[in-house]
């Protein structure tokens, strides 16, 4: 079985779907998606309807992000609806069709609010865990702070004391490549904002990109080890183009 990461989908839906063919993804994959699904992109009410679809036939663990925080929030109050409009909620409801009155929320189909409902804070294997954002790496993740989580930038984060390779998005890499510290690897390439979609393939490197404009191309984070702070080996990675 693969264990495929995607990265920040913001509501690019054509990127999503030329991936599923590129890759391809089959039923046998588990897909992990790190969290902001919606907002800034052309289509969150398509990809939403993608990954419920999804769910119901193959294996899907979906993260929560900062943008499905904010929206859930935008039901809540009136103030919290001003903030998301203006962090690109105004194209997810139009995406919907919808004006961007925060009692047009009301018409979001109720399977797509529980969509996002079921979305994880983090999820995790032997090897690596996934986030949306980023960890203190003292903490183990269930003792991590909402702000960690959902709203820390990339910057060089230092090991986990749990010795697995953190998997995450956020923080957009402008330049379309996946950006790796060896423990850590940051798969957001900016898709909504001309960039790439990425899907990475966790255990064997191989990651696959998309954009809007329907092109493709894919590369390999080659694996190599390192000895991590105690002892044990643990996975790290380097960026090494294929294309």
């Amino acid at each position: 079985m693969r264990i495929l990461a995607i990265g920040d989908i913001h509501g690019c839906y054509r990127s999503l779907k030329v991936l599923e063919e590129y890759v391809p993804f089959t039923t046998d994959d588990l897909l992990v998606t790190l969290g902001d699904h919606i907002d800034k992109g052309p289509d969150s009410r398509s990809v939403i309807d993608w990954l419920v679809a999804y769910k119901l036939q193959g294996n899907l663990i979906s993260l929560l992000g900062n943008h499905e925080l904010m929206m859930l929030a935008a039901d809540k109050s009136d103030r919290h609806f001003e903030e998301w409009m203006s962090w690109g909620g105004g194209k997810t409801l139009r995406s919907y069709g919808l004006s961007t009155a925060n009692d047009q929320l009301n018409d979001v189909p109720e399977s797509h609010w529980q969509f996002i409902n079921s979305c994880r804070p983090f999820y995790e294997t032997d090897s690596h865990f996934f986030v949306h954002a980023n960890v203190y790496p003292h903490l183990s993740l269930e003792e991590q702070p909402r702000y960690m989580l959902y709203w820390d930038r990339f910057n060089d984060p230092p090991p986990h004391e749990s010795e697995r390779c953190m998997i995450c998005g956020h923080t957009p890499q402008h330049d379309g490549v996946p950006r790796s510290v060896g423990h850590a690897i940051c798969i957001d390439t900016w898709a909504h904002g001309g960039g790439w979609l990425t899907c990475l393939d966790v255990q064997s490197g191989q990651y696959w990109q998309a954009n809007e404009s329907q092109q493709t191309r894919n590369a390999l984070i080659e694996i190599n080890f390192y000895r991590v702070k105690k002892c044990g080996r643990s996975a790290c990675f380097k960026i090494k183009f294929s294309l």
